[in-house]
């Protein structure tokens, strides 16, 4: 996030896009309804109606994968109405005329055509948002979770920095991450391609730097696997083992049926954990890992605010806290790890990370602290870019508009997306162990449009079993007007009716994310499908 949570009942037009807000994060949804109440105007765009439609003041359901082109309609009627900021362009900027050159190519008329998008909608967005004295933008993985997760970024930031919504309270590009401590695992190096505060593994100065902080005689300079290039390491050999820390891909990657065939092609798999999820149970060896409230350290949130944690009770059993696990690991792997409590790990990563040296647990002890905060002097920094951008100037991409990487056709008539019921979390390893989270939902669904469902003569509560390129599922069928017609929707916190048996693991080329947000599914009714069978028989 540019900017911290607070900051969003400042704004004076919040632009959800992506982000089934209320659902996914309740405490930040509470924040935009504070804004609301101040004045605010909101702007949702979400393929699927959701709970915070209810306060917005412009509602739109873009089709699925069709952002690039809608953020483009949207910057093409800025600049059509002169409404761009013209001063923070010159001053803060790079790279404007090869966008303003592309975004003639997209006005609102073509742009309706290939979103789905009203153009009095898309007008009335552009001209909300630009002249906002503070314009907020929030998303989430409605917006990364595709092939072209990262054109969508890049395209909301082109979004901010034409309108000079950033740099300033209650403005900026605001990813709500998907955990408490999302943030804080990428900050600590949980990349492939670079260590503790993004400090990339090919440069040979980090490289020398990490290795006389580890006292480490040869670190890679080589970038390491993404998840889904691990899973494809295991089947051709050229991975062996692995050992799976917090994380249940069983249930979280697509194309299960291809990462359970990969995770029992590993010569040697560990899983460090707090239940015995599905992912554990193919393990070799299971190391039982503390819950959070079992453990002292420190999470580093969604606004980069770096948070003190403090052991309430004992881990049960021969449960250990991941830290003396993962110490213990090392040393028996070659490299001796010795410390003596979080404390001293917190010190060493002040001392290898730049945007925490200035943090310790005394400071923490006293309040939260947002990255970066270079010296103990510093107060921390709520705000990022205020002056100017990490590279210097804000840098504009020119980006085109591409489908997503799988299309509907005959056999595969309707368009699948995904994303989460409010009483559960991710593939349901924490929350189904909840007995009254677990009684709130205790079973799946797939959503579908009245329209889809007459069509299949399906009824509200029939048995429906999904269908796609790479396996099937069946779920009884939810029949709402929440989702749009050609459309269905399924959660993946339910493994027996899991999403993710079916969506495609097609990736990003830059970030690798896989397509998770949309593949093409065809879906049966049950009971007809077994009566045809019968009368074949």
């Amino acid at each position: 996030m540019t900017n911290s949570i607070p900051e969003i009942e400042d704004s004076d037009c919040i632009f959800i896009t992506g982000s089934n807000t209320t659902v996914a994060h309740p405490l930040v949804a509470y924040r935009v309804y504070r804004a609301k109440a101040k004045g605010a105007k909101i702007i949702v765009a979400d393929p699927r109606k959701i709970h915070i439609d209810a306060i917005a003041d412009i509602t739109v359901h873009q089709k699925l994968g069709s952002d690039v082109a809608f953020l483009n309609g949207i910057m093409h009627v800025i600049l059509a109405k002169g409404l761009h900021n013209k001063k923070f362009i010159e001053e803060r900027t790079e790279g404007f005329e090869k966008l303003q050159e592309l975004l003639k190519d997209y006005s609102p008329e073509k742009v309706s055509d290939l979103c789905g998008v009203a153009v009095e909608d898309i007008v009335k967005i552009a001209e909300t948002y630009a002249s906002a004295e503070r314009a907020s933008i929030l998303y989430t993985m409605g917006i990364t979770q595709h092939t072209h997760g990262v054109d969508n970024v890049k395209s909301l930031a082109n979004l901010a920095m034409i309108t000079g919504h950033i740099g300033r309270r209650g403005t900026g590009v605001n990813p709500l991450r998907g955990q408490n401590n999302v943030q804080g695992a990428c900050d600590m190096g949980g990349l492939p391609n670079v260590y503790p505060a993004y400090q990339v593994v090919t440069d040979a100065g980090v490289k020398k730097k990490f290795e006389d902080s580890w006292q480490a005689k040869q670190l890679s300079d080589k970038v390491g696997y993404t998840i889904m290039e691990m899973m494809h390491g295991l089947e051709d050999g050229s991975l062996k083992g692995m050992v799976i820390l917090g994380e249940n891909p069983l249930g979280s990657d697509p194309d299960v049926g291809h990462v359970k065939h990969a995770l029992q092609s590993a010569e040697f798999l560990a899983v460090i954990d707090i239940f015995l999820t599905d992912t554990a149970k193919l393990a070799h060896v299971v190391l039982p890992g503390a819950a959070f409230a079992e453990k002292d350290g420190t999470f580093s949130n969604t606004e980069r605010s770096v948070l003190r944690v403090r052991k309430a009770v004992d881990p049960p059993g021969q449960a250990r806290p991941d830290w003396q696990i993962i110490c213990e690991l090392s040393t028996r792997f070659g490299l001796p790890m010795s410390y003596e409590s979080p404390r001293e790990i917190f010190d060493e990563i002040a001392r290898v990370a730049p945007s925490y040296a200035g943090l310790d647990y005394d400071r923490l002890d006293k309040g939260p602290i947002a990255w970066p905060c270079p010296s103990k002097e510093h107060p921390g920094t709520p705000v990022l870019h205020t002056e100017r951008f990490t590279r210097g100037k804000g840098l504009f991409h020119a980006i085109e508009f591409r489908p997503p990487a799988e299309l509907i056709d005959d056999e595969f008539p309707l368009q699948l997306t995904t994303g989460r019921y409010f009483p559960h979390y991710h593939t349901g390893t924490m929350t189904r162990n909840s007995p009254t989270l677990e009684h709130e939902m205790p079973e799946g669904y797939v959503d579908m449009n009245p329209a889809d469902a007459a069509e299949l003569g399906l009824k509200n509560q029939d048995e429906a079993k999904i269908v796609s390129r790479r396996g099937e599922v069946t779920t009884k069928a939810r029949i709402t007007e929440w989702v749009k017609p050609g459309t269905v929707f399924m959660s993946f916190h339910f493994m027996e009716a899991n999403a993710n048996v079916l969506t495609n693991p097609a990736l990003d080329p830059i970030c690798k994310i896989p397509e998770y947000k949309v593949c093409a599914v065809r879906v049966e009714k049950v009971g007809e499908v077994k009566a045809v069978a019968a009368a074949g028989e």
